[in-house]
């Protein structure tokens, strides 16, 4: 399958990295506004084209599927230019700036025929189906609650700061923690409570987000791109609790009785660098026509981003290119 990558900034290297060792992937094409910097990458990662423009890319008629890594102000725009072309699409998270523009590309996807899947690579990982199977096991008893963080000191990365790019640490970060709590509680959220530390330029620097659902559980969670956390994910139940080993791209799963005695403790799979078992799923759902990933459906990419919709409500945090 002929891939391009569309923006080749820092996360399009790691992506690049995970496809070379991907069979079923022929690493063709890369688009950037600037040629040199396109044609760098290519020949950096061993792409056969660089295009210094998206359009150009997009008109190809090589290109089956294409790997959105450009700010997340202009996912909507740089997808919905591929699927208008007859491309595939895998895109970066937030997936969006709001659930209007997902909404809207979901529906375009589905009008094509075509893949359109979101690029949250924890959901796609071995370990999601380890942390199912032990909730699933029973081992925790009744599980009602769930705490889990990531942050990391990104003051100097000016994306991350620029409300015109839809900065801010829950675009970028309260993803994890919001996908980490949804992945393990499937009920309806009954209430949202947040709360965020802003910028002087209008972007969240860090937040914190209680949800509460339907069927009694609570998920307590929190990012911040001013401070290094412990990016631990804990779920805990009445007969005992696990801890997760960096949410972000899980390293190890500890489970723990009512002692806090360590019981078992797994190691998650070698991987190239976890990006490509995204590319994989994509592949697979391809190849049997389908224009979702089952790891990722759109029915849970529409509810993370309603979702970070209400929680950017409660603050009054709005992007310019809303």
């Amino acid at each position: 399958m002929k891939f391009a990558i569309l923006a080749p900034g820092n996360i399009a290297r790691s992506m690049a990295e995970a496809v070379s060792g991907i069979e079923k992937i022929e690493r063709y094409a890369v688009a950037s506004r600037d040629y040199g910097r396109a044609d760098n990458f290519a020949r950096q990662w061993g792409f056969e084209k660089a295009y210094g423009s998206y359009q150009e890319m997009a008109e190809d008629p090589q290109v089956e599927l294409v790997y959105v890594a450009s700010p997340h102000s202009h996912h909507y725009e740089h997808a919905k230019m591929c699927l208008m072309h007859g491309k595939h699409v895998l895109v970066e998270k937030a997936f969006t700036v709001n659930a209007r523009q997902a909404e809207e590309l979901v529906q375009l996807s589905r009008e094509k025929g075509l893949l359109l899947a979101e690029a949250i690579w924890t959901r796609y990982m071995p370990s999601r189906k380890m942390i199912d199977e032990i909730l699933e096991s029973g081992v925790l008893g009744t599980v009602t609650s769930l705490t889990a963080n990531l942050g990391y000191v990104l003051p100097h990365v000016d994306r991350m700061q620029n409300p015109l790019l839809a900065g801010g640490a829950l675009l970028d970060l309260g993803v994890y923690p919001i996908n980490f709590a949804l992945m393990a509680f499937h009920g309806e959220i009954k209430e949202v409570n947040a709360t965020a530390i802003m910028s002087p330029r209008g972007i969240d620097w860090m937040n914190s987000i209680t949800l509460s659902f339907e069927d009694g559980k609570m998920a307590v969670l929190h990012s911040d791109m001013l401070a290094q956390t412990d990016r631990q994910g804990v779920i805990s139940g009445d007969k005992g609790y696990l801890e997760v080993q960096n949410i972000n791209n899980c390293e190890e799963i500890r489970v723990f009785d009512l002692e806090r005695k360590m019981t078992a403790r797994y190691q998650v799979p070698e991987q190239i660098n976890g990006y490509e078992y995204q590319v994989s799923s994509c592949i697979k759902a391809i190849e049997e026509g389908r224009v979702e990933c089952p790891e990722m459906p759109h029915s849970e990419t529409l509810r993370v981003m309603k979702l970070l919709d209400q929680i950017r409500n409660q603050w009054g945090m709005v992007f310019p290119c809303e």
